[in-house]
């Protein structure tokens, strides 16, 4: 008789074995667990599987083996008509064809003019007679709709203002042999570089991108993926748009004074910092500018001071972690130093117009004076040859007229005209302009001994001077 150890052991060992036998897969196949499928368009399932250790021996490589694709239930005994594809046979309830090596245990499949009635869950089955096995513990879920899934936007890394960044789109490619084509709507120009990728799942998709380098004009800005399907006789469209977050240093930094106009001594007045930054700006700094010196005045976005005598300039700096931006300088004016000023610049103005004034005039009378002098000097004065004196007639007088029976008596003599050159002064202009006239003058000559020249070799002779 056995001892009782041994027959528990017996005992266990029979049940782990009848659980192994109900355990054991006739059938590994591997697949997706879902598709996605654009109707009108065709559909690839990648499909490959493995016979287990305890079925190679009546599994024959080197026969090719049909593939069976069943859909709703693995057990298709009972509902025939759920086996909608084998190999083996030319007429199928759905048109397609097994583009794997069978040989290489590759049963990837593709079907082609989807339609809404294909959406539905499907298994693999191998058929290499004697070994005839079904995979009940893998399906895949095909989703078969009229419009295409959008594609996907991936950012690699932080989008920075300075920085090259590149963006990914991504769509799926159901039926690799007519990808979708992927376009871009970027604020800024590039250069795409699309590419047929493998996904881990085996199943296809087409990856797009591009690289470029952003600036804070960028952000909030949006860009678009667009996916064009073929899609029998048309072409089907989705789109995936995204909105950019550009992180970037503080910009357009700008100081202001709440109360623009001239204030008093001793008021108070509020300034502000205005800035745009992403991150927002986490620092606000004031400076004043005074006698050439710049000091820290406050922090905060708005500073609140008590007017002085000197004003000054005033500007702000914002920081976040990006960095910082420098605003404008602004002006404090101090309204009793506006009002001083204009007293100045008011009385220095008018000074200098009557000192103007006070010398041109000054400068007419001495000039008039000058000329007066010069016309009411004495006859012969000024003159070392000789005396003009101009016939003038007082009024009321005539002019006396010399005899005709007695003879005149004439003298000759040297006159320098040069020294009896004078500035003309207003009476002479006043005549000039009325007319030239000519006058005669007697000429008298006082250090030369006259000659007489016989009078009936001389009617007369007259010095005319013109004026």
């Amino acid at each position: 008789m056995a001892c009782p150890e041994n027959m528990f052991f017996l005992i266990v060992l029979f049940i782990s074995g009848v659980l192994a036998c109900f355990g054991q897969r006739d059938l590994n196949t591997t697949m997706p667990d879902r598709l996605d499928v654009l109707t009108g368009s065709c559909m690839q399932i990648p499909c490959s599987f493995d016979i287990p250790d305890q079925h190679k021996d009546t599994f024959n490589s080197t026969i090719l083996p049909s593939g069976v694709w069943i859909k709703e239930n693995s057990n298709f005994g009972e509902r025939p008509d759920n086996v909608i594809f084998n190999s083996s046979k030319t007429v199928n309830r759905y048109q397609g064809k097994i583009t794997g090596n069978m040989f290489q245990k590759n049963c990837t499949t593709v079907f082609f003019n989807v339609t809404t009635n294909y959406t539905n869950i499907y298994f693999f089955r191998i058929e290499n007679r004697p070994f005839l096995a079904t995979d009940p513990d893998k399906s895949v879920n095909i989703v078969v709709s009229d419009l295409p899934s959008s594609p996907i936007i991936t950012v690699s890394g932080e989008v920075k203002e300075g920085t090259p960044v590149s963006l990914n789109c991504s769509a799926v490619a159901p039926c690799p042999e007519h990808p979708p084509e992927l376009t871009w709507t970027l604020p800024t120009q590039f250069t795409p570089e699309n590419q047929l990728k493998e996904n881990s799942d085996q199943t296809k998709s087409v990856l797009s991108t591009v690289t470029f380098t952003p600036s804070y004009l960028h952000h909030e800005k949006n860009i678009t993926c667009t996916a064009v399907y073929p899609a029998g006789t048309s072409n089907k469209r989705a789109e995936h748009n995204m909105m950019l977050n550009v992180s970037f240093s503080p910009k357009d930094t700008s100081a202001s004074i709440i109360r623009a106009d001239s204030v008093l001594v001793g008021s108070c007045v509020n300034l502000t910092c205005s800035s745009t930054a992403n991150p927002p700006v986490t620092n606000f700094t004031w400076f004043k500018i005074s006698g050439g010196k710049t000091t820290q005045v406050a922090s905060g976005q708005s500073h609140t001071l008590n007017v002085t005598v000197d004003g000054g300039l005033y500007y702000c700096e914002a920081r976040n972690s990006h960095g910082c931006g420098k605003s404008n300088e602004v002006q404090l004016a101090i309204k009793g130093q506006e009002e001083v000023i204009g007293v100045a610049a008011g009385t220095l103005g008018a000074f200098l117009l009557i000192s103007l004034i006070s010398l041109f005039v000054w400068r007419r009378n001495s000039r008039l004076h000058d000329g007066l002098e010069r016309t009411d000097s004495p006859q012969g004065q000024n003159s070392p040859v000789g005396t003009v004196c101009t016939n003038q007639a007082t009024a009321g007088e005539e002019p006396e007229e010399p005899a005709e029976d007695q003879p005149e008596e004439i003298h000759y003599g040297d006159i320098d005209f040069s020294k009896l050159q004078t500035k003309e002064t207003p009476a002479a202009a006043q005549d000039r302009v009325q007319g030239q006239e000519s006058e005669y003058a007697e000429v008298n000559v006082t250090g030369r001994e006259a000659q007489e020249p016989p009078l009936n070799h001389l009617d007369g002779l007259y010095a005319q001077v013109t004026k």
